[in-house]
């Protein structure tokens, strides 16, 4: 079974790594290339004009890596697999249109505010209401209305919620990584650690599934949740995607994902927490996208209150350019941050799962 998840990320890898300089060469032969601000740091400048939209590219190599590991072991796609897959692509489709409005116009901002929140808004009520749906016959449905860290807890807070609870972390994850694509690489790389995280963890909940109770030592100690391998699958799927993706993304970036790229990996991202039952120590898992996120809050809050700004620039990695650091500089350093996160929460995941042995 675990076949499945190699193949996933091997396949991912691979297709991009060879995928990834056609479509730039067939996007730099269109002229989409990406407009860059010009109250930004000096040194984007020369980025102008650099393809963007690349997240087409590990989107499509993920779906395509997905299906292939399933084709090849004769494993069956499952319900929860399919809902993180649509999630992503969803909210890719969301972001692609805003990337093509601003190639097209050539101006920095794409669809409409209000538009573009409707898009966010149909996929991610789609999502959360079907994962409450299709009960298995452990009666498990791919989302529970329980909050959860690094299993459920607590009481339930029903159906309504829930779907307001998805969408907050639908729209949190999914602009965190948007914020967090100003650099060449930064996104990419966080992201490829977040979803090695949970390749681990859904392979972890598989080994401890309470569905094989009987066969484990402890069953007490066991993870509901519906199907934990083919999250991994997913997630394995995602990893290799962005690493082959990552190649071509890194300083000096040869295309940019585009909001097609990072509201995808968001809507990805909230999908698996939400169908692994790790909802909030997805905030420790992506520690690096709430970092900069409320770098984002605490410099328009500040500004509005005080008039007084806290930050050089916001986000947080423009603040440290303006200080003199190389970009460069500000995306290891900052992949050291996302990669002690991960540490932190992968270990905490673990100590919640001790404590119950």
């Amino acid at each position: 079974m675990m076949k499945q998840i190699l193949f996933a990320g091997v396949i991912g890898l691979f297709l991009t790594l060879i995928g990834t300089p056609l479509l730039i060469k067939l996007l730099a032969r269109k002229g989409y290339g990406q407009y860059i601000r010009d109250d930004g740091p000096r040194e984007h400048h020369a980025k102008r004009g650099t393809p963007t939209m690349g997240g087409i590219a590990f989107i499509l190599a993920t779906l395509i890596a997905y299906f292939l590991s399933k084709l090849i072991t004769g494993a069956t796609p499952t319900l929860s697999g399919l809902l993180v897959l649509g999630l992503m692509a969803g909210m890719g489709l969301v972001g692609f249109l805003d990337d093509y409005i601003k190639i097209v116009k050539r101006r920095s901002l794409g669809l409409r505010a209000k538009a573009k929140m409707a898009g966010q808004l149909t996929v991610g009520i789609a999502f959360a209401v079907l994962a409450l749906q299709f009960a298995d016959a452990r009666g498990q449905t791919p989302a529970s209305t329980r909050l959860s860290f690094v299993e459920d807890f607590g009481w339930t807070i029903g159906p309504v919620l829930f779907v307001v609870w998805a969408l907050f972390m639908i729209l949190a994850m999914s602009n965190g990584v948007n914020l967090t694509d100003g650099l060449d690489g930064l996104a990419t790389g966080a992201s490829v650690m977040v979803f090695g995280a949970y390749t681990f963890i859904g392979v972890w909940q598989f080994q401890e599934s309470c569905a094989n109770a009987q066969s484990l030592t402890n069953p007490a100690a066991c993870f509901e949740v519906r199907d934990p391998l083919d999250l991994a699958v997913v997630a394995s799927a995602l990893m290799g995607a962005c690493f082959g993706f990552l190649w071509w993304n890194t300083s000096p970036a040869k295309i940019f994902m585009g909001d097609t790229g990072s509201l995808a990996l968001g809507g990805a991202l909230a999908g698996l927490a939400i169908c692994s039952r790790t909802e909030l120590l997805l905030a420790l898992l992506g520690g690096l996208f709430v970092m900069i996120t409320m770098s984002v809050v605490i410099q328009v809050g500040s500004f509005k209150m005080t008039g007084k700004r806290v930050f050089r620039m916001a986000p947080l990695q423009h603040h440290f350019e303006l200080k003199g650091w190389s970009e460069v500089l500000v995306v290891v350093r900052f992949w050291i941050i996302q990669g002690m996160c991960v540490i932190v929460g992968l270990g905490l995941f673990y100590a919640g799962w001790a404590a119950k042995k």
